[in-house]
Parts: structure tokens; C-alpha cells; sequence
């Protein structure tokens, strides 16, 4: 009998890696999810609250505008004082301001829990790219990057479906509250198995926060993103226009000041590693359209043919189920078409936005058309969007991966936010006429920006391929 001694742990890294993981996707989950669980529950807290339509929709978008102030800071302050201490007090600062808005007594003070909920969200998720980089390699790699962008195309969704259900059951007389209440208990859970699990320590030493950068990147993203969110409501007055330059402006800024100092929040020599750039352009115009498509088709559903919230989730909850299964077993493919699965789902996915606008244009719920439409659009973004963030990553060393993955949540929250404005912008004043001139026009544009991703796809599948 020969007694095997088992190898010594590396140094930094666990010896559960996919529980670890498992840990932080729920986590991840979580968070995503409260993106969209609070829309349908807006009658209940305009009712309860007695919110007008500018403080409801602050209630909707001020998670969102919390998440996105802080995400680049979220993955430098993982890299300057330990991912682990980070993502759990992210996780705890998103439990306890969840528990606030679940007892929230006024708007007030739900919008500002909503804000500081997304600023925890906004310290937890930019970690987990982070700790994918460090702690896999090679397959494992590819593999723990297909789950993380199948919780993130189901999460979305699944909001809009838990919402529902959790309203629907009115848990204890308490109508809306119960959707954030819920995070409590799993929010308590993340962070007692991530202290455990998840490996201590700043990934590099000797580096400091750059506050001038931190000072104009949350005004920039602030000032873009506020108008956005509430231009429609408001009626597009004249400050929003006004916010949208400044904020522009500050943009062009942030770039200057961050080219210049010796340690910037953002890094902008990472965009030179091969693959990030164009994954980065493409990654924005696929979460773009795909906000804007939940987004709309669901208001069409909802509010254009009467359908409850719950129906209204659950008739896109295929395409996302299936989106969510093809994202995560896209690798098992043939690894030689691993690298053109970006373009020609991106392409697919076009088509299936065509689909949906043709089935939806008469005014009615969309019949067989409408299910194909979700089937094509599942397992043509589900492989190109899993394929898109490994070929993104292949090439960023450990050292540049808090950097890009602060550029990559970015990306993907920001890009939701601009999709769900711009379309839900067009859809809320096309609607006035037509529900269904609204949903088709939008579903149209969707298509034509995923096209215009297909370029930048393109030019990261000849990076990914290239020697």
C-alpha cells in the first residue's frame, strides 16, 4: 500500500475553489437581482409611500446609480486592502441597507438605502472577476467565467419573476417589503462562508487610492447617469441636457488626470492588452440591447397588453433560462469555433430582436413567433457572451486584473443603464400612440446596435486567434 502526501497548498489560494466560487456568484446573484426585483413593485410603494413619479423612479435607479459611482474604486480598494475584506463588506453593507429599505417608513429614506445598497453591491461584485483571475487557470478559467456570465444573464431576469412572486404572495401582510427583506438572511450567509472561504490579502502591495481621479469619476458617472435615468419622467428639462455635457466633460477629464498621475484608478494601458479594448466595445453594445430588450418587451407586456408584472416575467424567462444554461456550456464546443461564437451570436441575436419586433408589431402577444424569438436569442447570446468575457480576459496578466475587472463591471452596469434609458426613453414616447409601433421601432434599433457590436466582435475574435 503507497500513501500519496498531499501537495502543499499555494500560497493565496484555496483548496475549495468551486465552493468559493459558488459562495460569490450567490452573492453576485443577489445583488443583480435588485437591479430589476423592485419594478414590480412600484405600485405598492407609490401606494404605501405615497411617492410621486420622480421619487419612485429615483427608488428604481438609485441602486443603480450607487453601483455604478463606485465600481472602478470597489476593484482598487479589493486590490489595495484584500478582496475577501472587501467583497464581505460589500456583502454586509448590501444586507444591512436591504434591511433598511425593507423597513423603510418614507421615499426618502428608501431612496437613499436604495443608494448606499448599490454602493455595497458596487464594493462586493468588481471582487469577483478578481478572485476568478487569481485563483483559476487555463480550463478551470473558462469554465468559472461561463458560470459567472450565466448568473449574470438569469439574474436580470429572474428579478422581474422573484419580484413578482414575492409580491404576489404578500409574505405576512407586508406587500413590497418582502423583495429586499429576503436578502437579509442570504446576505448573512455569503459573508460568514466568504470570510471562510475566499483567500486574504491585497493582491499587490505599495499602491495608494487615487483620490483626484475617485473626485471627478463619481461626479462624471453621477451626471451621466442621473438624467438618463430620470429624463423621460421629468420631461427632459433643460438640467439634464446640461448634466449630460458636464458629465461628458468630466469624462474627457478623468482620461487626462488618469494618463497623468503615477498610480490612477484606471489604468489606461490595460486597454492595450489584446482583447480588452474591442471586448469591451462589444460587451457594451450586447448588455445595452439586452437591457433595452427586457426592459421594453416586458413594459409592452405589461402595460401595453395588460399582462400582470409576474406574466409579463415570465414570458422572457426562457430566453434568459436558456441564455443562462448555453453561457455556461459554451466551451464544451469544439474549441476551434470558440472564437467566432461572439460574432455570430451577436448576429443571431440580432435576428432574434427582428423576430421579436415582427411578432410583436400587430398587438398582440406574439403567438410561436415570439417563443422562437427568445429560443434563437438564448443560444445565440448564451455562447456569445460567455465566449466574449473569456476571450477578454485570455491575455490580462494577475497584476492588471483588478484594473479590468473595475473596466469590465463598468461596462456591464453602465451599458444596462444607457440600454434601458435610451430604449425605454424611445418605447415611454412611442407608447403614447402605439404599444405596438413602440416595441417594434426599439426591438429594430436593439438589432441594429448588436450589429454594430458584431464589428468590435470581430476585431476581438482575430485578437483571440492571432499569435
Amino acid at each position: 500500500m503507497t500513501l500519496t502526501t498531499p501537495a502543499p497548498a499555494v500560497p493565496g489560494r484555496t483548496t475549495r475553489p468551486w465552493f468559493m466560487l459558488g459562495v460569490l456568484l450567490l452573492g453576485q446573484f443577489m445583488a443583480l437581482l435588485d437591479v430589476t426585483v423592485v419594478n414590480v413593485a412600484m405600485t405598492g410603494i407609490r401606494a404605501d409611500l405615497h411617492t410621486s413619479g420622480a421619487a419612485l423612479q429615483l427608488v428604481v435607479s438609485g441602486y443603480t446609480v450607487g453601483y455604478a459611482m463606485l465600481l472602478i474604486t470597489g476593484a482598487r480598494l479589493g486590490e489595495l486592502f484584500g478582496r475577501r475584506r472587501m467583497f464581505v463588506t460589500g456583502v454586509v453593507a448590501f444586507t444591512v441597507f436591504s434591511l433598511l429599505c425593507g423597513l423603510a417608513p418614507s421615499a426618502g429614506t428608501l431612496i437613499v438605502a436604495r443608494i448606499a445598497q448599490g454602493a455595497g453591491a458596487a464594493l462586493m461584485m468588481p471582487q469577483v472577476i478578481s478572485v476568478i483571475q487569481a485563483q483559476f487557470t487555463g480550463a478551470a478559467r473558462a469554465k468559472a467565467l461561463s458560470a459567472y456570465t450565466a448568473v449574470i444573464s438569469v439574474a436580470f431576469v429572474a428579478g422581474q419573476v422573484a419580484g413578482g412572486v414575492l409580491v404576489g404572495a404578500d409574505l405576512f401582510g407586508e406587500g413590497w417589503r418582502p423583495i429586499f427583506l429576503v436578502n437579509v438572511p442570504i446576505g448573512v450567509l455569503v459573508a460568514v462562508l466568504a470570510a471562510r472561504l475566499v483567500p486574504g490579502g491585497a493582491a499587490r502591495n505599495g499602491r495608494r487610492l487615487d483620490l483626484a481621479g475617485l473626485a471627478i469619476a463619481v461626479p462624471a458617472v453621477v451626471l451621466v447617469v442621473l438624467p438618463l435615468v430620470l429624463g423621460h419622467e421629468t420631461g427632459w428639462p433643460a438640467w439634464t441636457f446640461a448634466s449630460l455635457v458636464v458629465g461628458a466633460l468630466l469624462a474627457v477629464v478623468f482620461v487626462v488626470v488618469e494618463r497623468r498621475v503615477p498610480d490612477p484608478l484606471v489604468n489606461l494601458e490595460v486597454l492595450r492588452i489584446r482583447g480588452v479594448a474591442p471586448g469591451l466595445a462589444a460587451l457594451a453594445a450586447g448588455v445595452a440591447s439586452y437591457g433595452g430588450f427586457l426592459f421594453c418587451v416586458g413594459l409592452h407586456l405589461h402595460a401595453g397588453l395588460g399582462d400582470t408584472p409576474l406574466a409579463a416575467g415570465l414570458a422572457t424567462a426562457p430566453g434568459g433560462v436558456v441564455f443562462g444554461l448555453c453561457g455556461f456550456f459554451w466551451n464544451r464546443l469544439p474549441a476551434r469555433v470558440h472564437a467566432a461564437l461572439t460574432p455570430i451570436g451577436y448576429v443571431g441575436s440580432a435576428a432574434a430582436y427582428a423576430l421579436l419586433a415582427l411578432s410583436l408589431h400587430d398587438g398582440s402577444h406574439g403567438g410561436v413567433l415570439f417563443f422562437v424569438a427568445l429560443m434563437l436569442f438564448g443560444l445565440s447570446m448564451g455562447p456569445a457572451f460567455g465566449s466574449l468575457m473569456t476571450q477578454a480576459l485570455t491575455h490580462v496578466p494577475l497584476t492588471r486584473a483588478a484594473d479590468v475587472s473595475g473596466l469590465l463591471t463598468t461596462t456591464l452596469q453602465l451599458g444596462q443603464v444607457i440600454g434601458v434609458a435610451t430604449f425605454g426613453s424611445v418605447f415611454l414616447t412611442l407608447a403614447a400612440g402605439s404599444s405596438a409601433h413602440a416595441i417594434t421601432t426599439t426591438m429594430t434599433w436593439a438589432a441594429v446596435l448588436l450589429l454594430a457590436g458584431t464589428g468590435f466582435a470581430v476585431v476581438l475574435a482575430r485578437a483571440s486567434v492571432r499569435r
